[in-house]
């Protein structure tokens, strides 16, 4: 079998730009009336966090508005 020659390559394409320590400690978490709470969402501070509603502790997902628009469309 031969062995592949594509190289693995690093995308940044937001190279020296970081998202923001946001406090979600207050934040107002919102899960489907039609699930059962796994998935929760918070708008905070213009970004949108997402958490594991069953391990609220665990770390959110953060994203820009534009982020969030590519991932539920």
């Amino acid at each position: 079998m031969a062995e592949s020659t594509t190289t693995k390559e690093t995308f940044e394409p937001f190279a020296g730009w970081r998202k923001p320590d946001l406090d979600l400690s207050d934040a107002a978490w919102q899960s489907s009336s039609e699930g059962r709470g796994d998935v929760q969402i918070a708008f905070v501070e213009g970004f949108i966090a997402m958490r594991n509603g069953g391990s609220p502790d665990s770390p959110s997902l953060i994203f820009t508005p534009a982020e969030w628009r590519a991932f539920v469309l």
